[in-house]
C-alpha cells in the first residue's frame, strides 16, 4: 500500500526509486488523502530534507517536481499534479462535424488531439485502423482526462463520414485557414506525423485549407496543427 514503509524496507530502495515512491505519495495527498502527509514527512527524515509544513498546491506541486528530477522521471504534462480550479462540467454540445485521424503514429498526439477536440467541444474524432484508439494507455495520460468525454469512433470506410472532406495540409495552392468559410457540418481530415494523408484518403478530398507560416521550419506538429483549425472552425 502506497505510504506504509519501515525505514530498512525504504532505504533498501535504490535512490531514483526513493524518490518515486515519494512523488507516488504526494500525488495520493493531492488528491485528498491528507492523512498520508505524516507517512510523508517521515519519509523525508528518511532523504534527510526537511518535511512538508503544509499541504499546499504550490508546495505540493514544487516538491512533487523536485522527487520526479531525482527520480530521473522525465517531465511530460500529464505528471501534473493540477485540477484546475476552472475546469467544470461543460454543457456546451460538440459542433457536428467530423475529425478523421488518418494513420497518426504517435499516441501522445492523439491524446493532445482529443484534448482540443473537448475544449473547443469540435465534434467527433474518428479513427482509422493505424491510429493508437483511446484504450491506449499513452492516449489517456496525454488526453488529461478528456478521453472519455469525447464521442469516438473506429471506421473502416471514410465513406461514413459526412462531406465535405476538408484536408488540412501544406499546399502552395490551399487558402488560408483564416479566410476558408467551413461549412456547418464538414470532415475535417488530419494526416500521418511523416507523410500526411495517405493516398486513398487525398484522392476523396473536397477541399484543402493551409495554416501560413513564414518560418524556415515548413510544417507543424500535428496536434498544434489541429489546434489552430479548431479556434478557426469555431469562429
Amino acid at each position: 500500500m502506497i505510504g506504509v514503509f519501515t525505514e530498512s524496507k525504504f532505504t533498501n530502495l535504490p535512490k531514483e526509486q526513493q524518490h518515486k515512491k515519494a512523488s507516488e505519495l504526494l500525488r495520493e495527498i493531492h488528491h485528498g488523502r491528507i492523512e498520508l502527509l505524516d507517512s510523508y514527512n517521515q519519509i523525508c527524515q528518511w532523504l534527510s530534507i526537511p518535511p512538508l509544513k503544509n499541504s499546499s498546491f504550490e508546495e505540493l506541486s514544487n516538491r512533487f517536481h523536485q522527487h520526479l528530477e531525482k527520480a530521473n522521471v522525465s517531465w511530460q504534462e500529464h505528471n501534473l499534479l493540477v485540477i484546475r480550479s476552472s475546469d467544470k462540467e461543460s454543457k456546451a454540445p460538440f459542433l457536428p462535424i467530423a475529425i478523421y485521424l488518418d494513420n497518426l503514429r504517435s499516441a501522445f498526439n492523439v491524446g493532445s488531439i482529443l484534448r482540443t477536440v473537448e475544449a473547443f467541444r469540435l465534434g467527433t474524432v474518428y479513427f482509422s485502423s493505424h491510429t493508437p484508439f483511446i484504450d491506449n494507455p499513452k492516449v489517456q495520460k496525454t488526453s488529461m482526462g478528456t478521453y472519455d468525454k469525447v464521442p469516438c469512433s473506429k471506421i473502416s470506410s471514410l465513406d461514413e463520414l459526412p462531406r465535405p472532406f476538408i484536408a488540412l495540409e501544406t499546399a502552395d495552392f490551399a487558402p488560408s485557414i483564416g479566410s476558408f468559410i467551413f461549412p456547418e457540418v464538414l470532415t475535417l481530415l488530419l494526416g500521418n506525423e511523416e507523410y500526411g494523408l495517405s493516398k486513398e484518403v487525398l484522392q476523396k478530398v473536397d477541399h484543402f485549407v493551409q495554416i501560413p507560416l513564414v518560418g524556415d521550419k515548413n510544417s507543424l506538429n500535428v496536434a498544434a496543427a489541429l489546434a489552430i483549425a479548431a479556434s478557426a472552425i469555431r469562429k
